[in-house]
């Protein structure tokens, strides 16, 4: 089957200004300009890598400083941003937008498992990507543990020229989709739209040609066109029901391990057999009767930020409207409704609300039907959102909002700032720790200090007994009998518990409690208070404590003052943590 590949003369061709840039058509009246400018500020966010100060943002966007700093009021009383001094940092719970997209696609979900079989079969990495316009972005990566391995995240956004998926996809444009690539080209020539890979130029000059041979034959090569010694061979995966292609499944590895020729006889063969197997998994969806009432149930409105304790929860309150009501009436002129409620709409996609209409999106919400219409033309004029038949989905694009930066962050980093603040409010140092395999030691991974004369002084990778330390004791309490204890109980000081019964006795009051406080049994003089991190599934996966000398504060004391703010940190941490493990694995869990 030949693509309908047409002629450098074919109508269309989008106009390109002087200075090699496709202009954006002007706004719709009903656009909302708020919106717009919030989004401006996350997509700079984006691009660099999730960190830049006000005064930065103010010399990317064009905005007013004022302006900015409203947005990113807003944004951090969203949870989407993080006020730190003068920066503004990309938060964990804005990845909620691009988990919105991809359950409403439910391909992760569908079809990661048969992704990762795949890797761990070849021993390469292998990728899910879909199409967003004339470029590719990843939805899913399996990736191998090498110095040299594939660094692309998830919702990072490749020219499709440059990618083994790319010819693929545009077996399926037409003269409009391919006008707009050439518009693309003659304004980027050496693709510095692309961060996520190094500009080049010279890698359209075969495009076309390989998007014939790809209709051809049913699969692409990459022969180094991202980077040299990158080489991938892909194939794509149908729809079912419209026999379109879904998203592309893809091996890839380096030249060290495969040529091109190896790619096509060794790999091709088995990726093309799990794409078999990918097929009748969407297949089988597809019969599936579809959800009742729309599918999951409506996500929840933004929670006050981290800071804001004493702020009531969006549930107390009733929903999006009381809880706008309520940020604004706290934050004045510095919280910019609008803003909030656009980026809702966008939430209010899912699994199984994948196609909404302006009444389901109004209903999900809670939001006036004019004032998701605004939201959603809004959306739709920027490309997040696209209507057929009055009925929205989001578009890969929303994955573009943070998700690549964020998407890398592992539990330390997450944790990190919770630390900061409850070390802060608590005046001592706090820590995180996972247990080491077999669970006989636990290991720091995160920790703030404080500026004391005497201080608690364990540095990052420092390993302790697990069952000497509160750490050890919520892990264990919560993993046993998965983990076993130590055959040998060693006395660090009078007070450490060594026998096994009278520990199995303390583990079991852990459980129960749900938190461990352990008094000079690590070192004398030492007083710790720990909560323990579940993951998504409920799984104790981590834990978090405050160290003291015994003298700041008895055990009450920790108790009573302590262990709230300990308890107020983790679930930020968990909740964070769900967010972020919704569509991958989180390092460090």
């Amino acid at each position: 089957m030949r693509p309908n590949v047409p002629s450098d003369a074919d109508p269309g061709h989008s106009p390109v200004t002087r200075d090699g840039v496709v202009p954006t058509p002007p706004a719709p009246p009903e656009a909302v300009a708020p919106l717009m400018r919030g989004i401006s500020v996350l997509r700079r966010l984006t691009e660099a890598d999730g960190v830049l100060s006000l005064s930065s943002l103010e010399k990317a966007t064009g905005l007013a400083r004022s302006t900015v700093d409203r947005i990113t009021a807003t944004l951090a009383r969203m949870g989407y941003v993080r006020l730190d001094g003068r920066d503004a940092v990309l938060a964990p719970r804005l990845m909620e937008l691009g988990n919105a997209y991809l359950a409403s696609i439910r391909l992760p979900r569908l079809l990661d498992a048969h992704a990762d079989a795949l890797a761990d079969e070849l021993d390469e990495s292998v990728s899910l990507a879909v199409a967003d316009r004339d470029g590719v972005r990843f939805i899913h990566q399996a990736t191998r543990r090498r110095a040299m391995s594939l660094s692309f995240r998830i919702g990072d956004l490749l020219p499709a020229e440059r990618t083994a998926p790319g010819p693929l996809f545009a077996t399926e444009w037409g003269p409009a989709e391919w006008a707009r690539w050439r518009a693309r080209r003659e304004a980027d020539p050496e693709g510095r739209g692309f961060p996520a890979v190094p500009p080049r130029e010279g890698a359209y000059d075969d495009f076309e040609a390989r998007t014939e041979s790809a209709a051809a034959r049913g699969w692409a090569l990459d022969d180094q066109l991202i980077e040299p010694g990158l080489v991938a061979v892909s194939v794509p995966v149908r729809d079912p029901r419209t026999g379109r292609v879904a998203c592309v499944a893809s091996v890839v590895s380096h030249t060290s391990r495969h040529t091109t020729d190896s790619l096509r006889s060794v790999l091709l063969p088995r990726l093309r057999a799990t794409v078999a197997r990918m097929e009748q998994e969407l297949a089988g969806a597809a019969r599936e009767p579809a959800a009742p009432d729309g599918g999951s149930p409506p996500p929840s409105s933004p929670p006050p930020s981290s800071t804001s304790t004493s702020t009531p929860t969006p549930s107390a309150l009733g929903g999006l409207a009381a809880w706008t009501g309520a940020s604004k009436q706290e934050l004045g002129r510095e919280f910019i409704e609008s803003l909030a409620r656009g980026l809702t709409v966008v939430t209010s996609f899912g699994e199984g609300r994948a196609d909404l209409t302006l009444t389901d999106v109004a209903r999900t919400t809670g939001l006036a039907r004019a004032t998701a219409r605004r939201a959603l033309i809004t959306l739709e004029h920027l490309g997040y959102v696209e209507s057929s038949d009055r009925v929205f989905r989001l578009t890969p694009r929303v994955l573009g909002l943070g998700f690549p930066p964020l998407s890398m962050l592992p539990l330390p980093r997450i944790a990190a700032p919770h630390l900061a603040e409850l070390s802060a409010r608590v005046h001592e140092s706090a820590s995180l720790a996972v247990l080491t395999a077999g669970g006989d030691e636990v290991q720091y991974t995160a920790r703030v200090a404080t500026s004391r004369i005497m201080s608690v002084n364990i540095t990052l990778g420092t390993r302790f007994p697990a069952y000497a330390t509160s750490l050890g004791r919520v892990m264990l309490a919560g993993l046993l009998p998965e983990v076993s204890l130590p055959e040998r109980l060693v006395p660090l000081t009078p007070r450490s518990v060594t026998d096994p019964v009278e520990l199995l006795t303390v583990l079991e009051r852990v459980r129960t409690d749900g938190y461990a406080l352990v008094d000079g049994e690590l070192e004398e003089g030492l007083r710790s208070i720990a909560v323990p991190v579940h993951d998504r599934d409920g799984r104790v996966t981590a834990a978090v404590n405050v160290a003291m000398h015994s003298s700041r504060r008895s055990v009450e004391q920790c108790v009573r003052e302590i262990l709230p703010e300990l308890r107020a940190t983790v679930h930020r941490i968990e909740s964070e943590l769900r967010v972020a493990g919704m569509f991958r694995r989180v390092a460090g869990v």
